[in-house]
């Protein structure tokens, strides 16, 4: 089964997505219906859809389209983290049609201005919960936050993680060193795997060559059996479209065996998030 770990949809008709209002080529709806062919031609058969912005009546949404779609097979959703109730709320999304589809929580850490914010108590407590209910926790963080999404790996071993994009690197000169450096912290807790994803649009074209270094990184500390494909879209059509992201992550991964490159393509993917063929 080939995964795409990662990707969003949003109708403007049933929500704004405020964040999209300066950016022309994401100012529009994306639906299953635009992305089906694109999962067709690059023989995706499952996929992870996460959410978008932080507003409760998403999830339910993204679940409903879930019980529906034959290729959505997992969520990861959304819950205020910092909810002191927040294990009723995961029991209330799992009542929703297609609650069984959800296998993940995320916030958007990076939206947050403190780059601590990880290590605040409720936000622990919250993280807590997640992995309670057996949940895994999405990690999206800027690269100021990504120490502290490390401590939180670290210091939370009951919890699995999913660092998403990578940790979104700064992929300029002098920003490898100290993403190396964590990465490997990482690398050393088996709680965590991380996506390779979202990395198109932190680097300039040639995106492969730019990317090079960051790929071996993750497939030295990490390994393919932690590692997942995720597409971004339409998030990457910044940079590239559907077939582009996914032909620069294969020329980043064309060294790994065909096993290796099935871990990548899907058997993670399917292990995080409990995808069954």
């Amino acid at each position: 089964m080939r995964i795409d770990a990662h990707h969003h949809l949003w109708d403007l008709d049933v929500r704004d997505q405020p964040w999209t209002h300066p950016i022309p080529v994401l100012h529009r709806s994306f639906t299953m219906d635009d992305l089906r062919p694109l999962l067709h031609r690059a023989a995706i058969d499952a996929t992870v859809v996460v959410q978008t912005v932080p507003v409760a009546e998403e999830t339910p949404e993204l679940l409903a389209l879930a019980a529906r779609d034959p290729h959505v097979r997992a969520v990861v959703g959304w819950t205020d983290l910092t909810d002191p109730a927040i294990p009723d709320r995961l029991a209330e999304l799992r009542e929703h049609p297609g609650g069984a589809a959800l296998a993940g929580i995320r916030h958007g850490v990076q939206d947050e201005p403190d780059p601590r914010w990880l290590d605040r108590t409720d936000a622990r407590r919250g993280l807590a919960a997640v992995g309670a209910a057996g949940l895994v926790y999405d990690l999206l963080v800027r690269p100021d936050q990504l120490s502290a999404a490390v401590r939180t790996v670290t210091q939370l071993p009951e919890v699995r993680f999913v660092l998403d994009h990578a940790g979104n690197p700064e992929v300029e000169p002098g920003g490898l060193e100290p993403w190396t450096a964590l990465m490997t912290r990482l690398g050393h807790c088996d709680n965590v795997a991380v996506k390779l994803s979202g990395l198109v649009t932190r680097a300039p074209a040639p995106h492969a060559p730019a990317l090079r270094r960051h790929a071996d990184v993750l497939l030295e500390k990490l390994g393919p059996d932690r590692l997942m494909f995720g597409s971004d879209w339409p998030v990457c059509l910044l940079a590239a479209d559907y077939g582009d992201t996914l032909a620069v992550a294969q020329t980043l991964t064309a060294a790994l065996s065909p096993d290796e490159s099935a871990e990548v393509y899907g058997g993670t993917a399917a292990r995080w998030y409990g995808l069954v063929a």
